[in-house]
């Protein structure tokens, strides 16, 4: 019996020019294992609401397509194909960017070239504008052995509850191991989830090898800084990636610490702008290593007053991130790496600086830290310190995940995930703001930090 899928595959390959019958594979390729067929693929958001660019692999080089529709698969992106040399063996790394897209709605589409085509996807464009509630999963630290987040976070996709995945670092434990087959299998794993909603990421510590080559090759972020840093808009929120790890891995040069410095002041000063924030008035960073923390872990110095993201590194030059979060009005800053979670009380240079006692997240005077990094992995070594901090306001070991949704200009929710308790929400907080700028310009008042 012909299905939907098949009958819309064929009608694109005609309509396309492109034989019914699709051409048998080159010579040498392996009958019964085809090394054209398209595989690990993921979506990721280019800052374009009638685009969405899909990355997938195979492992000889093909041409690179994909055919896409609302309904059927009457269009075709044509793309690029890129060698990717992983220890020993050589994979092909393929990029197509689906344009003409109509914000919002549902499209089908299929990626590959004639010598073999993967199953049908669907997604969701990004609705145009900022007058919508975007939801996103956000976590680090998953791994191939021990994703324990991975399967709700499927599920969550294929029902339509998020418009975006953040994976703040830390994925396959390692990306290059055994020649680069754990990161295949790793996003062979994720697919299910990345070819639905776009995957949004920055490196870890995990994915440092030969400066962070494998991280760099497999993935398609937007900007011009091989996917370590970069920014984006999804409804009222502008998001802004940075990549903690150019503080930690000296041995890779410090130009990168600097020009990002650089780069973020520039994209900050710029988000801040009165019409930027009454447009899109969330403004939201994240990266892989937390600024504070309350819990132990191997590596990790945010436990620390002189943590290197937080504070820089004046020997060499590089300043360090806190006080632009500070100076341009950031909301939320999201990290992973320590295999807990742990939602901060509003806080800038260790002071907690809560809007009142009764509701210390309406109107803060300071950003929100959040730290989710137990989608799985291995947690040994990741334990809560005696006491926690003044500045922790929750703290978990459990394995999960976390959800936001920026409802509208004033009101974003909060909600942790644990896949310990069956996927029980475990904590849910609102962040409440009236006013989305430098705190500087907030004075305290009985209901919080508000504008004079």
């Amino acid at each position: 019996m012909c299905t939907r899928s098949v009958l819309a595959l064929c009608a694109a390959l005609l309509t396309c020019g492109v034989h019914s019958r699709l051409q048998p594979p080159a010579v040498g390729a392996q009958v019964g294992t085809n090394t054209y067929e398209p595989e690990q693929i993921r979506l990721s958001y280019l800052n374009d609401p009638t685009a969405m660019t899909v990355t997938w692999m195979t492992k000889d080089a093909v041409a690179s397509r994909a055919l896409f529709g609302v309904g059927n698969l009457n269009s075709t992106a044509f793309g690029i194909s890129t060698p990717f040399e992983t220890g020993s063996r050589s994979e092909t790394v393929h990029r197509a960017t689906l344009t003409g897209l109509t914000p919002g709605a549902q499209y089908e589409y299929v990626v590959g070239s004639e010598h073999g085509w993967s199953d049908l996807k669907t997604f969701i464009a990004v609705p145009a504008g900022a007058d919508w509630s975007p939801r996103l999963a956000v976590f680090g630290d998953m791994g191939v052995e021990n994703a324990r987040s991975l399967e709700r976070l499927q599920l969550d996709a294929a029902l339509g509850m998020y418009d975006a995945v953040l994976h703040i670092g830390d994925f396959a434990y390692d990306l290059h191991d055994d020649d680069g087959k754990v990161g295949d299998e790793f996003l062979r794993m994720v697919e299910p989830m990345t070819a639905r909603v776009p995957y949004m990421v920055t490196a870890g510590n995990h994915e440092k090898h030969l400066n962070f080559s494998e991280y760099k090759a497999r993935f398609t972020m937007p900007g011009e800084a091989e996917n370590m840093f970069y920014k984006f808009e999804m409804g009222p929120v502008q998001f802004v990636c940075i990549s903690s790890e150019f503080y930690y891995y000296l041995e890779y040069g410090t130009h990168m610490a600097i020009n990002q410095y650089s780069w973020l002041d520039a994209v900050l000063k710029e988000a801040n702008r009165p019409e930027s924030r009454a447009l899109r008035p969330w403004l939201v960073v994240f990266g892989h290593r937390p600024m504070y923390c309350s819990n132990f872990d191997d590596g990790n110095d945010c436990l620390s007053s002189a943590d290197l993201l937080r504070v820089g590194i004046p020997e060499q030059g590089i300043p360090g991130v806190e006080p632009l979060l500070m100076e341009y009005g950031v909301d939320l800053a999201l990290w992973g790496h320590v295999h807990a979670y742990e939602r901060l009380w509003p806080v800038y240079g260790s002071v907690v600086m809560n809007g009142t006692a009764e509701e210390p997240y309406t109107n803060p005077g300071a950003p929100v830290h959040l730290i989710s990094g137990s989608a799985g992995a291995a947690k040994h070594g990741s334990y809560p310190t005696e006491t926690p901090r003044e500045y922790s306001a929750y703290r978990s070991i459990e394995y999960g995940f976390t959800r936001l949704t920026f409802h509208n200009s004033s009101h974003l929710n909060i909600e942790q995930v644990s896949e310990d308790q069956g996927g029980a929400i475990i904590d849910s907080t609102w962040l409440k703001k009236t006013a989305h700028v430098p705190y500087h310009q907030l004075t305290r008042t009985e209901r919080g930090f508000l504008k004079l």
